[in-house]
């Protein structure tokens, strides 16, 4: 069986023993007679897998009791919409809502909030292509504001967070599409997470919403029943029938980060396999990445190569090589190499082998 490097932003690859045990499990999931895509989701069967998928990630991210864990539906790009729908209420309208903005997807987040309350933007380091994080030291935030919103990865531009920003007794939103599960992090810092599922967790389908309980029954009247997620916390998931695959694959795919030590032992891998593509990186003018040493995003390297002509033949022997889905987002051009959680070490390594033979050849 021929299994290629995905090197795709997501849907991402998933890990090899993850995907073999689905596979074993795809018509009779352990003795039921039943795949898990056929169960009802209010079966004993499924409530297992279910009520096991959460306890695994509440003790994967240390998550505290007073926070209720929601598997969601409509992705990161649905709980733009969710998040400002359930939070704005706590406060007198119009709310006001702080964002630091970050890339691509703060920028989304940040349109589809004016539909629901005045924006401000704190921060932004739009100057500079979104090529880094602003200091925490130059955000200029609201009096009240209902909650700060930031992006803790950028996809596209490969900008991370390395801190958990301190914003006092305002409520901090963050979106961790890519990066929830690569580094460890204090949620107790944090009043909402949110992540699509499709980049360090399993497919696409179910969206992770990790809410501190005071955050609940906050939702405005316009908000619809199943968006309310004091309603989906009081259903155990459940208000409507849930992505019950995807669900299934994220557990599974909990139970093998345990397997690899955790949390900790994952961001030990994640260093070392972005250390090797950014040192390489830097030791060349052949190929640049324009963002600074401290907000390098451990998830996504983008990066250009010195002569645009060269674009096709790179992205046609990388696959020739079998490293595929390198090709950058069109927005930015380029490359880019999307190494989550269960791409290896291997994979990275073949990469750079490829990139310094590359340069050699064409350099």
């Amino acid at each position: 069986m021929k299994r290629v490097y995905n090197f795709s932003p997501g849907p991402a690859a998933i890990p090899q023993e993850v995907l073999q045990q689905a596979k074993d499990e795809m018509t009779d999931w352990r003795g039921s007679g039943l795949s898990v895509m056929e169960m009802s989701h209010r079966g004993k069967e499924f409530t297992e897998i279910l009520a096991t998928a959460k306890a695994d990630l509440r003790e994967l991210m240390a998550i505290p009791d007073n926070y209720k864990i929601l598997f969601m539906q409509g992705g990161a790009i649905a709980e733009n919409a969710i998040v400002p729908m359930n939070l704005i209420g706590r406060k007198p309208q119009p709310a006001t809502i702080d964002f630091i903005n970050t890339g691509h997807w703060s920028v989304q987040t940040i349109e589809e909030a004016h539909k629901y309350a005045k924006v401000n933007i704190a921060a932004s380091s739009e100057d500079a292509g979104f090529t880094y994080v602003p200091a925490r030291d130059t955000w200029k935030l609201s009096q009240d504001a209902a909650y700060v919103h930031i992006c803790t990865n950028e996809t596209i531009g490969g900008v991370e967070f390395d801190y958990t920003p301190d914003v006092g007794d305002v409520p901090l939103v963050a979106d961790m599409s890519s990066n929830i599960l690569s580094r460890e992090i204090d949620v107790s810092k944090h009043a909402v997470i949110y992540a699509g599922a499709q980049k360090n967790i399993g497919p696409a389908g179910v969206t992770i919403v990790i809410v501190r309980e005071d955050m609940l029954g906050h939702a405005i009247p316009a908000c619809p029943s199943a968006f309310d997620w004091k309603q989906v916390a009081e259903h155990d998931s459940m208000y409507n029938t849930p992505p019950t695959y995807p669900i299934y694959v994220a557990g599974l795919t909990f139970q093998w980060v345990k397997r690899q030590g955790g949390v900790a032992a994952m961001e030990k891998i994640n260093v070392a396999k972005a250390k090797l593509i950014y040192d390489y990186l830097d030791s060349t003018g052949f190929y640049i990445n324009r963002v600074p040493a401290a907000n390098r995003s451990r998830m996504n390297v983008p990066f250009v190569l010195h002569d645009d002509s060269l674009n096709a033949k790179f992205l046609a022997e990388a696959e020739a090589n079998d490293l595929v889905q390198v090709k950058g987002h069109s927005s930015v051009g380029g490359m880019r190499a999307s190494i989550y959680n269960a791409m290896p070490i291997e994979g990275v390594q073949k990469l750079v082998e490829f990139m310094k033979g590359f340069e050699k050849k064409y350099g």
